[in-house]
């Protein structure tokens, strides 16, 4: 249970950053107790690999533990048939190591497959390296991908906070006093991850994802879903900040092995949170072979009208931030779209774009607290920011493709 005095847990995810000393405590009941056995790995292609990445982290290593723990129960639970489950973790910010999860009888064994000196996981050749590690090891027809860590959507790394320079906003993980959150990268520009940068490292890998869940902040987003729509089939994410707790992966493991089933990784997420001793929950299910068909049809009521100033206020925010940078999709597009025969094909493809979907009444910010939802589309924007990163935005493949 997250501590109240503890930080919030995630945040930039095209600003990808992590920092973390939390030393490894291998004593969750599944994949958990002893240190990580060496040993050969398994010969032969199976159906599918699927990779937990979880690069370095200062403040959320042992939700992370906890994450693998759960995973390993998942996979003891629903049982491996045809399918390896590789774990991929920084243990400090210039090391890491490659494990498999092993169920044997009761546990969940961890085996060590390779250690990392100075892993390059900020850069698209370093993550590239590494998924090559993981299909040499773990040969399969398919590989599927979870990500875990503090995410700010599609923003960019930026030393200076935006290309309008001046100061960036404060990110939501330097508010203390609250329960944590996560976010995609680390706290400092040298252990983030561009959004860009990860999409291009899996394209140099040549290694296209079943699905890619991201167990971060913000993840959820348009602009984001865009830049990563050739290197995954599903994304599953969140559109506001997530707990530190992260993803239930004992309730939503057993959906996410075998055959996806997206609709039950929704519920289940849903029925966690909404019990959860910080009841805040946002979740949805992108399938990025309707995103060129949704920017078309953006691009045309982008063409048509524009945002009277006078409704910004009044549009679902996903954050905390002032201004906000997150807003709702749909919210903003009703906004804007006058013309209902447009906006009826708009929501259909949004429905055929982000099929799945589920919330708590109100998610949680860093900076502001519990925040009511009265919209919800599962995904976010960022076009009516003014935030110091609108120059930003407006230099995404999204601004691109819709205006």
């Amino acid at each position: 249970m997250d501590k109240p005095d503890a930080i919030l847990r995630r945040l930039p995810a095209a600003a990808a950053t992590l920092l973390a000393a939390v030393a490894l405590a291998l004593t969750a009941a599944a994949c958990s107790g002893d240190d990580p056995d060496e040993g050969p790995e398994p010969p032969g292609q199976t159906e599918r690999t699927l990779l937990m990445y979880l690069p370095w982290s200062t403040d959320l290593t042992s939700y992370f533990e906890n994450n693998i723990s759960e995973m390993g129960q998942a996979a003891l639970a629903h049982g491996l048939d045809g399918e390896r489950v590789l774990v991929y973790m920084c243990t400090a910010a210039d090391a890491a190591v490659l494990f498999e999860l092993l169920p044997d009888g009761q546990e969940c064994r961890r085996q060590t497959l390779k250690t990392y000196q100075s892993p390059e996981y900020t850069t698209a050749g370093g993550i590239a390296s590494m998924l090559r590690d993981v299909r040499s090891l773990a040969p399969a027809r398919s590989y599927a991908m979870t990500i875990g860590c503090h995410g700010m959507g599609w923003v960019p790394v930026n030393e200076a906070g935006s290309r309008a320079g001046g100061e960036p906003p404060r990110p939501h993980w330097q508010y203390a006093g609250g329960p944590l959150t996560r976010y995609f990268g680390g706290f400092t520009k040298d252990v983030q991850t561009d959004v860009v940068t990860l999409a291009e490292g899996i394209e140099l890998a040549d290694m296209h994802m079943e699905f890619i869940l991201f167990d971060d902040c913000f993840m959820s987003s348009v602009e984001a879903a865009y830049d990563l729509r050739h290197a995954a089939d599903w994304l599953i994410a969140c559109p506001t900040e997530i707990m530190a707790r992260g993803m239930p992966y004992d309730a939503i493991g057993a959906h996410l092995l075998g055959t996806p089933d997206y609709a039950a990784v929704c519920s289940e997420f849903l029925s966690f949170y909404s019990s959860y001793s910080y009841p805040y929950g946002t979740i949805g299910v992108t399938r990025t072979d309707q995103l060129d068909s949704l920017a078309r049809v953006v691009r045309k009521i982008e063409a048509a009208g524009t945002l009277d100033s006078a409704l910004r206020p009044y549009l679902q925010r996903m954050d905390g931030y002032s201004p906000p940078i997150f807003y709702d999709l749909g919210d903003y597009i009703a906004a804007i779209c006058t013309d209902e025969e447009l906006l009826a094909e708009f929501n259909a493809q949004l429905a055929r774009t982000v099929p799945y979907k589920a919330h708590t009444s109100s998610y949680y910010s860093a900076i502001t607290g519990a925040e009511p939802i009265r919209a919800y589309s599962g995904i976010t924007t960022s076009a009516p920011t003014r935030s110091r990163y609108a120059d930003d935005w407006r230099l995404t493949e999204w601004y691109a493709a819709t205006h």
